[in-house]
């Protein structure tokens, strides 16, 4: 008996989510097992925290670098930044450093107050269009994009699963000398 049109619609539906499901998460699983997802470029950016650090390409030359780019309107976003917390705590010692670049464009106080309720303590700046092209340019939020002692980005992935997949990466960044 031949499938009928319904069947085969949503047999058609069925693997194009399943295909789409596989493309977004190469990326996570990649950065599980060692798969690289990084372009090798080497970002040069400068950015000013919110308490008024300048932080730049250079001065983290020598560290692991975990770049989250987020924003406060973002629900995903706020699901990984107390993994992104526990990450940065984790493994400061061992050389890695978290900062999170959002793309709010409110007031910084906004953002301030935002990091102060969920206890976000890893430096923060508010980013525009100049410093996500420094990176490649952003599809969406988060991105978490991973770079190497050397300053080259080794891995990159959109969602709130990167930290998830993404340590693993950092403890074999970490132990790379």
């Amino acid at each position: 008996m031949p499938a009928s049109p319904l069947s085969r619609l949503l047999n058609l539906a069925f693997w194009l989510l399943l295909a789409v499901a596989a493309w977004k998460l190469a990326p996570h699983l990649g950065a599980l097992v060692g798969v690289e997802s990084g372009d090798r470029r080497q970002p040069a950016f400068t950015v000013t925290t919110l308490d008024g650090r300048v932080v730049t390409t250079d001065s983290l030359r020598g560290r692991v670098v975990l770049v989250n780019f987020w924003a406060t309107w973002c629900p995903p976003c706020r699901v990984e930044m107390p993994l992104l917390q526990q990450m940065a705590d984790r493994h400061r010692d061992a050389g890695l450093v978290v900062i999170g670049l959002s793309a709010d464009r409110g007031p910084a106080d906004d953002v301030r107050r935002f990091l102060a309720e969920r206890g976000i303590t890893y430096p923060v700046a508010i980013v525009g269009p100049e410093v996500e092209r420094a990176f490649g340019g952003i599809r969406g939020y988060p991105t978490s994009i991973l770079l190497d002692r050397g300053g080259t980005v080794r891995h990159v992935a959109m969602g709130p699963l990167a930290m998830v997949s993404f340590e693993p990466a950092v403890r074999r960044l970490l132990a790379e000398r």
